[in-house]
């Protein structure tokens, strides 16, 4: 009995043997295409993919706010000789620090919604600091502030193409000036 799965010859198969990979071309697992390869513009794998898909978001704002609610929500749960507060205090904190880390799947998951995360996730860091023993002792606040604030002032990158800002003009409209408009005083 063979333990090999039926190979069905309808399929292609990729080749074991043969000519190198055409350049900027890359072996990929999977259907990519019929011979194996994928295109030149494609990520190579699933590192390239997941860079890619880091930089299409404010990923290090949301890690930093993950962190910042993690070391919230953990404190108040230490042994009772480590922790300053205990009881409505410690509810708190862990309340905190799960809407932290809510805000902070949000900033992954949605980056449109960036900047409502971004302001909750600083409020919330530092109404952490009278609520939860002083926020984490100071290193989760500080964490989710930098996370939220980080989340607020991303920015998804521009296309290549575009390079025109406010102050740079196209040549055109440089070369013609416009005419003066006559500002009367509406009496003729």
């Amino acid at each position: 009995m063979s333990t090999d799965p039926p190979t069905d010859p309808s399929e292609p198969t990729r080749p074991t043997e043969g000519p190198a990979p055409a350049e900027g071309a890359a072996f990929t697992e999977g259907p990519a295409s019929a011979e194996g390869f994928a295109p030149a513009g494609r990520p190579r794998g699933a590192r390239a993919a997941f860079r890619h898909w880091r930089r299409t978001r404010p990923f290090w704002a949301a890690v930093w706010t993950g962190i910042g609610g993690f070391v919230i929500f953990f404190l108040p749960m230490a042994p009772l000789g480590k922790i300053l507060q205990v009881g409505v205090g410690g509810i708190a904190g862990m309340a905190g620090g799960v809407v932290l880390m809510a805000m902070a799947l949000l900033i992954l998951l949605l980056p449109s919604q960036r900047h409502t995360a971004g302001v909750l996730a600083v409020i919330a860091g530092v109404a952490s600091f009278p609520l939860s023993n002083l926020g984490g002792l100071f290193v989760g606040m500080v964490l989710s502030v930098l996370g939220g604030s980080m989340a607020f002032a991303w920015l998804p990158e521009r296309p290549a193409g575009r390079t025109r800002g406010l102050l740079r003009r196209d040549r055109t409209t440089a070369e013609t000036p416009v005419p003066p408009v006559p500002v009367g005083s509406g009496t003729a």
